[in-house]
């Protein structure tokens, strides 16, 4: 995570982030751009498998599709709430509204294509994991945005 904010918003934010206590089972910095990259990249796959499946005369996937949209903008939108902005409190907002998206997106992909839904879940597990990381850093910081 310390890497993801220094991207953000150089080395303010890597020295606010290195200052706030971290709940147990935070992964080190490295494991977390590899899980995250991989569980991007399968959300990539998936979307593709369903993309070309669209049948113009028939757009029965676009429902999906639109859904999987906002999933990947609430992704884009927590990093910079929670490093950014410093909020850990304003960013579990943004993840829990990600996670009821993110299920109507998996039960949506699973309706119309297995494989596709099935690529959404290590996603699912990801984002869990995220879920835990984030409430554990704003219950062990209550200072903090």
């Amino acid at each position: 995570m310390q890497f993801a904010a220094a991207g953000l918003a150089g080395n303010g934010v890597v020295h606010w982030y290195l200052s706030l206590h971290r709940p147990p089972l935070t992964l080190p910095a490295s494991r977390f751009i590899a899980v995250w990259t991989l569980a991007d990249g399968l959300l990539g796959v998936s979307a593709w498998l369903l993309w070309r499946r669209v049948d113009p005369w028939r757009p029965s996937a676009r429902p999906a599709l639109r859904l999987w949209g906002w999933q990947i903008g609430l992704i884009a939108s927590w990093a910079p709430i929670f490093f950014g902005c410093k909020a850990p409190a304003a960013a579990l907002g943004v993840m829990v509204v990600l996670f009821v998206i993110s299920t109507a997106t998996l039960v949506a992909f699973c309706r119309r294509n297995r494989v596709a839904g099935a690529l959404l879940l290590p996603s699912m597990a990801w984002l869990c994991y995220a879920a835990y990381l984030n409430l554990g850093f704003w219950w062990l910081n209550p200072g903090v945005g």
